[in-house]
């Protein structure tokens, strides 16, 4: 990592200058990496076997740190996602083309935040490819089911929210972004880590064969043969105050009001550590805390879990209007009313208001009717708190959060109706099963409680602020079987040649 902030930044605002002077519209991604700060990690001792959970980097990245009172975790500054569609059914060659190619990243990339995290992850159309698609013995022995309902897997596709925009939904209006959910159909996700987003891109370009370059060095692309096509690239990132540097340098009209010090856009920090369970009770196999499969400790997807994926254009403008959205009513919307988490600053509105970093408290299951009943409010006024929304089913019996919420801010024009660049919130979390995720989705509109209790539009949390364009499951299989899982089983039950097969179920 760079260690010359100061020669940065004047690199940065070169850069910028250059750019705006010539009429140069630089990229929303080379926007974003020109105004990241250099990051600083303590140096710490790593194991020296990579995590069988794929997305458990607990032991790679530096301990959880207290920042206002508040103790948070950080990842990586950069998160790309890219989503990608098969040609035709991988065969054993690409298995071990691709088994070939994650080790010659993490052989030329060390696995910790100046280097790179990849995971990957496959959607129902992959596993529709294997013989018997998601109805056949193949995907439903190997795929575990609901302890609650075995007839059913873990890996379901996504549904539309309650509040997304979507035939299902008829009443449901978004002011400034109507736009419609789509449930997308990609059969691999790539998920790529890194503080430094050249190293992100660096990987991207060759693991899909453009560069014949590895970090620096000459290693040849691996050969695919056609294999993967890019139908998205998201871009993550993740560092207080940049989101707030964003918005000042590209003049938004609500630049003033975003705090500093957040590391997302709405202005109240997501990295708290006692928001995120540990990965273990977010797998297929659970733990003491709670196990939500049939999944056993030598399954062929032990430490596997569902990674779900969506892309959410921000209302920001109504997020932050003056005078009806002080910091008051802003936290109330985020976290809860009963009480109030802090009244904020004499001054509402710049800066954010208020603190950005405020614990995520448990209050139990039935925080949110509270809430909504109106008991003990601030003002005792009925209103929907977005956390403890979530609560009413994101948590064990015990207190512990049965999710990982992986998170951060966007900026870019995907889905956005005039082309332009808006804030956005690219999201993704890792949950033992889809049916978890769609039930905690339904709890954080709460719209049962919000009808029975009379809570109006504007104080149901943050669902008017948001509109999710894009949802996604995938299943991110354990790092042992993360190269086109099944598919050796396949081969295996069904003889040498796949080629061409392809069931619908």
């Amino acid at each position: 990592m760079p260690d010359n902030s100061i020669d940065r930044t004047v690199s940065r605002r070169t850069v910028l200058k250059a750019a705006a002077a010539t009429g140069l519209a630089l990229s929303t991604h080379g926007l974003v990496e020109l105004l990241a700060q250099p990051t600083m990690r303590l140096a710490m001792a790593a194991p020296a076997t990579l995590p069988d959970i794929q997305f458990d980097i607990r032991a790679f990245v530096p301990p959880a740190q207290t920042v206002d009172g508040v103790v948070v975790r950080f990842g990586p500054v950069f998160t790309r996602f890219v989503t990608l569609k098969l040609a035709r059914t991988p065969d054993l060659a690409d298995q071990q083309r691709l088994v070939a190619a994650l080790a010659a990243i993490e052989g030329r990339y060390p696995f910790n935040p100046g280097g790179v995290f990849v995971f990957m992850a496959y959607g129902i159309p992959y596993f529709k490819r294997l013989p018997g698609g998601m109805r056949g013995g193949l995907v439903r022995g190997y795929i575990p089911r609901l302890r609650s309902a075995r007839n059913r897997l873990a890996l379901e596709e996504a549904v539309a929210g309650p509040t997304d925009v979507a035939r299902a939904n008829p009443g449901i209006k978004k002011a400034a972004y109507h736009v419609p959910v789509a449930i997308e159909a990609n059969d691999v996700l790539l998920t790529v880590r890194s503080d430094v987003l050249g190293h992100t891109s660096d990987v991207v370009d060759w693991l899909l064969g453009r560069s014949n370059r590895l970090n620096g060095a000459f290693v040849a692309s691996p050969d695919f043969n056609g294999l993967l096509a890019v139908t998205s690239n998201r871009l993550m990132f993740q560092q207080m105050g940049l989101p707030r540097r964003v918005a000042d340098e590209q003049h938004l009209p609500f630049a003033a009001r975003v705090s500093d010090r957040s590391p997302m856009w709405m202005g109240f920090a997501d990295q708290q550590a006692s928001g995120s369970g540990p990965p273990e009770i977010t797998t297929f196999q659970g733990n003491p805390s709670a196990a939500l499969t049939s999944c056993g400790s030598a399954d062929y997807m032990r430490n596997g879990a569902i990674q779900h994926l969506s892309h959410v254009i921000l209302d920001l403008d109504a997020f932050y209007a003056v005078p009806e959205e002080p910091f008051t009513e802003r936290v109330q919307y985020t976290f809860r009313s009963n009480p109030i988490p802090v009244l904020g600053s004499a001054d509402q509105y710049s800066g954010g208001g208020g603190p950005a970093f405020l614990d995520n408290v448990f209050q139990g299951v039935n925080d949110a009717r509270a809430n909504a009943a109106g008991i003990k409010t601030f003002e005792g006024e009925h209103r929907m708190g977005h956390l403890a929304a979530l609560q009413r089913s994101s948590r064990a019996a015990d207190g512990t959060p049965i999710h990982i919420r992986m998170d951060g801010p966007g900026y870019d024009s995907m889905d956005v109706p005039d082309g332009r660049a808006q804030p956005k919130l690219q999201f993704t979390v890792f949950v033992p099963t889809a049916d978890f995720f769609a039930k905690m989705r339904r709890n954080q509109a709460s719209l049962d409680l919000v009808r029975k209790y009379g809570v109006a539009d504007e104080d149901n949390g943050l669902e008017r602020f948001i509109t999710a364009t894009r949802r996604q499951n995938f299943l991110v299989p354990p790092r042992r079987h993360r190269a086109f899982p099944l598919l050796e089983i396949a081969y295996g039950l069904h003889g040498q040649s796949l080629a061409g097969h392809q069931t619908v179920s």
